[in-house]
């Protein structure tokens, strides 16, 4: 049996997370998956393993979750800190037809415990940094059914370690309609909505990722730098695993050790966060070339910004050599698509995230907000359609159904289509400022001429004022006259508000916590009257 075989098989019979590993294993079962850190819950393993020893691990992990008294349809909830072997357990979960529900390590416990209430006493998986960093004082004997730590010991919980040997179970399969797994919104507008994933629904989605990988001629090392919780986790590993290509896991985003391990390693593909790409522009400056064998960048999750891809494409020494954004959500997937190339990145409109991808894909419409048609400066409500669509919100149908029309999904983003179908996403509606037609698109451009500014964000301040936020390199004081020279487009801008870049609120993604932003902006400025 091929990879191709295999995903044929997904596309017919859903996406298993459980099965996966073993079922690539089959294809090719040496396949390196190399990590940057320790296993929490299998330290001896190592931090190089075949793909075989991978499905075998998690096999072993399944049998353990067994023996704890896991059970399918059961909801399993996987909080713990951040290392590779969540998605580990996420996968040895549903290989005995228990769903994995992904909670974010950068969740606080008052978040955890509101969602462990929203799903009805589920068995909570864990660990004791995450109990003695506030969980434990919630009330876990009452929200959940029983806990499970990854290791040590703690009253009131059951470590998997001593589950080690326990008998192997055969895998259960879930229908293909049926929840599969569960993660979680980004949190940006309040508590996170648990998103619910199928068989089919995580199938589907690999459609337009599984033309982008026949890009690489050769068998690459793929390095993965996104949340182990995520949907687009569960993407990102099947196809590298189905693809046979060695996998680079990283868990560290320090640029420093990020170097060492793309020197070590040479990746020519990288799927990371758009602010960790950010993060490690100054790379691209490095002598010693750690992006020099990269021949594809891949992002999703948010906006990137034009200079960012630029400096990357730039510090590639691979032909032809191109960075690929996506435009999604959890919520849809991947919606459309757009590759940028290392002589145009730095000069692109980074408001046009795509076009509609090839057959099998999503579709993507415009929907006026006020009855006249979308445009540049009247923005229309940005919809998906197509079978990847999620299923639902747990135990929130009339939130989801709020969203849904018929086959169409409601982004909750704004923006318009050119005249060649290009999608170009202005803002998220919620985060619109009156006079600023797009703040994404002040940001790309400002970005674009300060090359000091590290981070930079403009949010709705006290006054109702479009407000620059600005973080730069090393925390530098800002220059104010280059500043002045840089926004001369924008007449409309407050004065900058300065931070240390460390003081932003993020979501588990990293993504500005727009509105969190906005109420820090009413407590430090003065109050225009």
């Amino acid at each position: 049996m091929k990879g191709s075989t295999v995903y044929a098989s997904i596309q017919k019979r859903g996406l298993h997370l459980g099965l996966l590993p073993e079922m690539a294993a089959a294809v090719n079962g040496s396949v390196p998956i190399t990590l940057d850190h320790d296993l929490h819950v299998l330290p001896q393993a190592g931090r190089r393993l075949t793909l075989a020893e991978f499905a075998e691990a998690i096999d072993d992990l399944a049998a353990r979750l067994w023996a704890a008294g896991i059970r399918p349809d059961e909801h399993l909830v996987i909080h713990k800190s951040a290392n590779a072997d969540i998605w580990m357990l996420g996968a040895a979960a549903s290989r005995i037809g228990a769903v994995p529900v992904m909670l974010s390590p950068a969740l606080d416990a008052p978040t955890v415990a509101a969602l462990l209430r929203r799903l009805e006493r589920p068995s909570l998986l864990t660990d004791l940094p995450k109990l003695d960093a506030g969980l434990a004082k919630e009330a876990l004997a009452d929200l959940t059914r029983h806990v499970l730590i990854t290791a040590g010991e703690r009253e009131g919980t059951q470590s998997l370690v001593a589950l080690a040997h326990a008998p192997r179970v055969t895998p259960v399969v879930r229908p293909i309609d049926e929840a599969a797994v569960i993660t979680h919104t980004s949190g940006t507008t309040g508590l996170p909505k648990l998103v619910v994933h199928t068989p089919r629904t995580q199938g589907i989605r690999l459609v337009p990722q599984w033309r982008l990988l026949t890009l690489l001629r050769r068998k690459d090392t793929v390095a993965i730098h996104i949340p182990f919780v995520h949907s687009r986790m569960v993407a990102a590993m099947s196809l590298a695993l189905l693809k046979e290509l060695p996998v680079l896991l990283m868990n560290e985003s320090d640029p420093d050790s990020v170097a060492e391990q793309f020197l070590a390693h040479r990746p020519g593909f990288v799927e990371a966060l758009p602010n960790s790409l950010m993060d490690w522009e100054d790379l691209a400056g490095d002598p010693r070339r750690p992006f020099a064998s990269v021949k594809i960048f891949s992002s999703t999750f948010d906006a990137i910004h034009p200079r960012t891809m630029g400096r990357l494409l730039n510090a590639s020494d691979r032909p032809g050599a191109l960075f690929f954004q996506i435009y999604g959500q959890s919520e849809v997937g991947p919606a459309v698509g757009r590759a940028y190339f290392r002589n145009s990145a730095h000069k692109a409109n980074g408001r046009c995230v795509g076009w509609a991808m090839p057959a099998g894909a999503a579709k993507v419409r415009v929907v006026s907000r006020n009855g006249k048609a979308p445009s540049p400066t009247n923005p229309g409500f940005i919809e998906v359609a197509w079978p990847g669509l999620a299923k639902t919100y747990y135990a929130e149908q009339d939130r989801y159904d709020t969203n849904r029309n018929g086959a169409w999904w409601r982004t909750g983003d704004v923006g318009y289509r050119t005249k060649l179908g290009c999608l170009h996403m202005l803002d998220r509606e919620v985060d619109m400022i009156d006079g600023v037609r797009s703040s994404l698109e002040v940001e790309d451009v400002v970005l674009g001429r300060l090359p000091e500014l590290s981070e930079l964000v403009v949010v709705t301040g006290p006054d109702d004022r479009p407000v620059p936020v600005v973080c730069t390199a090393d925390d530098a004081p800002l220059d104010r006259a280059r500043w002045r020279a840089a926004v001369t487009d924008f007449p409309q801008l407050a004065d900058p508000v300065q931070l240390p870049q460390a003081e932003l609120p993020r979501t588990a993604t990293l993504k500005v916590q727009r509105i969190a932003l906005t109420q820090q902006l009413q407590h430090r400025l003065p109050d225009p009257a």
